[in-house]
């Protein structure tokens, strides 16, 4: 497959995962699905956010484990990459837990912000990201191995959701200044 070819790859599984965000996101902004009152209070409010960021903990948790047992079971790995070239396994797990490292790290900042700047009605909206979040990591664990191509929407999943809400909150806080 050359470089061209990987791209349209790439770029046919984001728009799934583009498509599939913005379904899903629009239909927690703007039908409230889970029933959510106007009017929460601080206490409701980080109740949406804590569930919320379980799912990307849950996910690192889970890659930070597929890494340490590669390593402990492994005389190649044992020593961790610091000390050792480390075997491909190993690498490929390493570079896994990077990308879903940078994906939470950037989910649970937003989520908190959707969490505490937007209204009530649309507290669905970190909730279903959540499960998005854990759909699209599982799809980009799954594919990591056969290449860029089939990852792109387990990325675009875990990824898309988090900007999705990114830019509506800070439009949000320019349209209230």
């Amino acid at each position: 497959m050359d470089f061209a070819e990987k791209q349209r790859g790439v770029f046919q599984r984001m728009i799934v995962g583009a498509l599939v965000t913005a379904i899903v996101l629009l239909f927690g902004a703007l039908l409230n699905p889970f029933g959510f009152a106007v009017d929460w209070n601080a206490s409701e409010r980080l109740w949406v956010a804590a569930v919320s960021i379980l799912s990307p903990a849950l996910l690192l948790m889970v890659s930070i484990g597929r890494l340490a047992m590669r390593r402990f079971y492994h005389a190649d790995d044992i020593d961790g990459g610091g000390l050792t070239h480390g075997s491909e396994e190993a690498k490929m797990l390493q570079s896994i837990l990077q990308n879903t490292l940078e994906q939470a790290v950037l989910a649970g900042f937003v989520y908190v912000a959707w969490v505490a700047i937007m209204p009530g009605s649309t507290m669905s909206v970190p909730l279903l990201a959540a499960l998005l979040f854990a759909l699209g990591r599982v799809l980009f664990f799954a594919s990591y191995e056969k290449g860029a191509p089939w990852r792109g929407t387990g990325f675009a999943l875990t990824f898309y959701p988090t900007i999705f809400m990114l830019v509506v909150v800070l439009i949000t806080l320019m349209a209230g200044l």
